[in-house]
């Protein structure tokens, strides 16, 4: 498993809860998988909150900095939690490919 510092988790949350946003709608399944996120990583909905508070500019840069093995983890998080509900809406594959731009990799095609 990946171990993120605190200021990447915040960074990483913080895209999660983008790509679960984006489509204006929240799917139980949806919060389910941020619950298991929880669990696994291991913050609270109070690290939710800071992580909805970090600014997005200074989320991609710490996203930015991380080492590839780390980005591309977090772009298979962001694809899971898209996946989640059963339907992958367009604005969460805008949502995907805006974080996977800031943190120049792209998504590979399957």
């Amino acid at each position: 498993m990946i171990n993120y510092t605190k200021q990447e988790k915040l960074a990483v949350v913080k895209m999660v809860d983008y790509v679960i946003l984006a489509d204006s709608k929240v799917a139980p399944a949806e919060m389910q998988y941020l619950t298991q996120l929880m669990d696994r990583f291991t913050f609270d909905s109070f690290f939710i909150g800071q992580a909805r508070n970090l600014n997005k500019d200074l989320a991609y840069k710490i996203l930015s900095a991380m080492s590839l093995p780390k980005k591309k983890a977090l772009a298979q998080l962001l694809d899971e939690v898209a996946l989640s509900d059963g339907f992958v809406h367009e604005k969460e594959i805008l949502k995907i490919s805006e974080a996977l731009g800031h943190m120049e990799i792209e998504k590979e095609l399957s």
